[in-house]
């Protein structure tokens, strides 16, 4: 990948994932049906984004939930963006999850983002085409089951977009519609277990990480590497490596 020239685009996409790699030792096996892709991305280290690479993960995220929900009709289906690198149906199922590993060399980070999301297999648990079906049913409309590679390519470029618009103008560029998609709004969550302390979500601070309000007014940041955000639970707890 560093012999490629950084104007040119490189993308590696399967139908089938049998050994796919997930935060920590965490593998993945994803069947027929998933949007699977890594992407090769440059990003200058003397640029917004390049100063601000937990980002990454966020823009890719939101750029799944972009590349359905800009389709015309199909902005209210319930796609949803989860920190630190989820994809979520509302705040209740994971449908895909995003990777990012960075290599700096030189004055560039060489970024392959790893992008995975269920599209079109209901089994385990629920895929797009399950929500446009629903959406469907309750409102009556006869929108069209999405492709994996439609969304793929549509993925790629709003990320394209996006990645332009956090260069130009940096995080305040792209939050607002990270905001609008984002599953955690003034959400109440209790930090280290059951009985830790109780927090309340703000939003993303300037680097990317999760900031949080605390009972005594004090407003910290929570970082993804050692942590896992337990939706079900509303917790936030130390990965176990």
């Amino acid at each position: 990948m560093f012999e490629m020239p950084q104007e040119m685009g490189l993308i590696a996409i399967a139908a089938r994932q049998t050994e796919g790699k997930g935060r920590g030792r965490n593998a993945w096996l994803s069947p027929a049906g998933c949007a699977l892709s890594t992407l090769l991305v440059s990003i200058p280290l003397r640029s917004n984004l390049g100063q601000r690479i937990p980002f990454v993960q966020h823009l890719m995220s939101l750029a799944v939930v972009e590349a359905v929900r800009s389709i015309p009709g199909y902005q209210d289906i319930n796609l949803r963006v989860k920190w630190p690198n989820d994809i979520y149906y509302s705040d209740l199922m994971k449908l895909g999850g995003v990777l990012v590993n960075s290599t700096l060399m030189g004055e560039t980070f060489y970024i392959l983002i790893g992008c995975g999301f269920n599209v079109t297999n209901s089994n385990p648990t629920i895929c797009i085409n399950d929500l446009i079906a629903e959406y469907n049913k309750e409102y009556g409309a006869e929108l069209k089951p999405l492709r994996a590679d439609c969304l793929i390519a549509r993925t790629v470029t709003v990320l394209e977009k996006l990645i332009d618009t956090f260069q130009d103008q940096g995080p305040d560029g792209v939050l607002p519609l990270y905001y609008k998609y984002w599953a955690h709004s003034a959400q109440q969550i209790r930090l280290g277990g059951e009985e830790g302390p109780k927090v309340w979500i703000v939003g993303l601070d300037d680097s990317g990480f999760l900031q949080v309000h605390q009972e005594d007014g004090k407003v910290v940041t929570v970082h993804p590497d050692g942590n896992s955000f337990d939706m079900l639970r509303n917790l936030i707890v130390p990965k176990r490596l």
